[in-house]
């Protein structure tokens, strides 16, 4: 869940944003020198959202959209191609997407009233039924978890299925993409002789983003096939931005090597307190696990694996006497320590 402090310090924040916009507005001193202000910095402010726009970066923008134009034309015609492409399976994935969430919501329905019917015939039937029911409401919620997990498109919602430490990389990224975005709406623009007015960053909420202004009149009056440059440019530039985003991923192994290595196995980041790993025998943070029990570990598919794998297979046991067990010994943090509980 979405802490209380966060949402009181988010609707807090807004407010005290809102009021003192109001205050400056309504003062019969600060009003037109609060509204020049905010014109000469191309600020806007509106409840819930700030605008920020400027010319500052109209030179680059120039700069880049008549560089090398032959590769530019080649360049947005390819984006082109593949938004039209992306659009047409768009369809395709929201459709998949509305059909797998309509099973998911059939599967859960027909979960919950499984549970209710095993609550009620374990009152009035033998235990051999009881158990039954469990085993079909068991398998019904599994089978409803596999829904979700095969979904092709999530939804984001902080603090429900996004934890709320991660709120900085997520809205950071979504800012760089819309940057990106834009950056691809205005170059291809320029290339296509569409007057470049500037360009802004907006935050909604919490949403960061951003924006160009156009010239309306001059994106009316050029072709169809250009405003499809135009418009595809944004998500082209996306595209790339992730192939360039996943190839990072792929190499940053390689890229960290004198300093890091992978492949070796699992490392503890962290030990829940209630874990009956806590203590001195159990295990540390920091910890490098290559084997559970038999079964190897080189990395966390592997660790999920073998737990399922050890989850579902009989454990072997030993019997030895008790002053056999007084005599061992292994090491712990610190030194040695008799092995006298199991």
């Amino acid at each position: 869940m979405i802490p209380v402090s966060l949402v009181v310090v988010v609707v807090g924040g807004w407010t005290a944003v809102y009021l003192t916009d109001l205050v400056l507005k309504s003062s019969v001193y600060f009003k037109h020198s609060y509204e020049d202000w905010l014109e000469n910095n191309g600020l806007s402010i509106s409840p819930f959202h700030i605008r920020w726009q400027t010319a500052v970066f109209n030179r680059a923008f120039y700069s880049w959209g008549r560089r090398k134009a032959r590769m530019l034309y080649q360049w947005f015609n390819f984006g082109m191609v593949f938004g039209v492409i992306a659009m047409f399976s768009s369809f395709f994935l929201l459709g998949k997407t509305l059909m797998q969430t309509l099973a998911q919501m059939m599967a859960d329905s027909s979960t919950s009233y499984s549970s209710s019917s095993s609550s009620s015939s374990s009152s009035s039937s033998s235990s051999s039924s009881s158990s039954s029911s469990s085993s079909s409401s068991s398998s019904s919620s599994s089978s409803s978890s596999s829904l979700h997990n095969e979904q092709v498109l999530q939804v984001v919602v902080p603090g429900i299925n996004l934890p709320v430490n991660q709120l900085t990389y997520f809205f950071a990224a979504v800012l760089i993409s819309g940057v990106v975005h834009e950056i691809g709406h205005g170059i291809a623009a320029i290339r296509e002789q569409v007057r470049f007015n500037g360009f802004g960053i907006f935050l909604f909420i919490i949403y960061p983003g951003a924006f160009v202004d156009l010239f309306t009149t001059h994106l009316q009056l050029i072709s169809p096939v250009q405003q499809l440059r135009i418009f595809c440019a944004g998500i082209w530039h996306n595209f790339v931005l992730a192939l360039l985003g996943i190839l990072a991923l792929v190499l940053l192994p390689v890229i960290l090597l004198p300093f890091y290595y992978t492949g070796v196995g699992v490392l503890i980041t962290e030990v829940a307190e209630d874990s009956p790993a806590v203590g001195p025998r159990g295990l540390f943070v920091g910890d490098l696990v290559t084997h559970l029990q038999d079964c190897p570990v080189t990395n966390v598919q592997d660790w999920n694996e073998c737990l399922d794998t050890i989850a579902y297979e009989p454990q072997i046991g030993y019997c030895i006497s008790a002053s056999t067990l007084q005599q061992l010994s292994f090491p712990v943090r610190g030194g040695y320590i008799s092995l006298s509980i199991i």
